[in-house]
């Protein structure tokens, strides 16, 4: 990946955890994105603290108001973006938000399963539904031939528990079986990056 370069990426829960680490790990490269929007959905909270102090010191990182089960601010969010982003487009969309609460398959309900598919299923299709127009925008005007990142991508991800190779016993000290639904691989949640044939 060592002609990897994207002008704009956006990744969304970037307040800690994945998201956090990735937006470090941009921040870190040396040729950064020139945009990198940072969502959270309370970006002036406890928890986007760490995120306020990389803004601080790094003009090309923007942070975003964005609740992934909430259209309206998806919509929001979106608005924003192609304001600051004026009219380039958005190279690269990471949708991380997600949820995992502790629940066996004994103890899961149908509320809980429905809960978090509404943001790990869901909130994805929301937020790329959301972002399509100024990723296609970027791929448009891009010069780049084939299939790329650098031109416009969309990634979703997940985690090793999301795997259907494992067996169930592997994972008996993290009971997450909501979670692992909804990041299996027959779910929407989980792909490699994805380019639509427009990209």
């Amino acid at each position: 990946m060592a002609g990897f370069h994207v002008h704009s990426v956006l990744v969304t829960r970037s307040n800690r955890g994945i998201g956090l680490e990735l937006i470090k790990h941009f921040i870190g490269k040396p040729n950064p994105p020139e945009v990198i929007f940072a969502t959270c959905r309370d970006p002036e909270g406890v928890r986007a603290q760490e995120l306020q102090k990389l803004a601080s010191k790094h003009p090309n990182v923007v942070i975003l108001q964005l609740e992934a089960t909430d259209s309206a601010s998806i919509e929001s969010a979106a608005k924003k973006a192609e304001t600051h982003l004026g009219g380039t487009g958005l190279n690269l969309l990471i949708n991380n938000a997600g949820v995992m609460p502790p629940r066996t398959l004994e103890s899961a309900t149908p509320e809980d399963m429905l809960s978090v598919y509404n943001t790990n299923v869901i909130g994805p299709l929301l937020v790329t539904q959301a972002f399509l127009p100024l990723l296609k925008k970027a791929a448009q005007g891009s010069n780049q031939k084939g299939m790329s990142c650098s031109k416009a991508a969309i990634v979703n991800i997940s985690t090793v528990l999301g795997s259907i190779e494992k067996t169930p016993e592997t994972f008996s000290f993290v009971p997450v079986v909501s979670y692992r639904c909804s990041k299996g691989p027959s779910s929407s949640s989980y792909n490699p990056p994805y380019w639509p044939d427009f990209f």
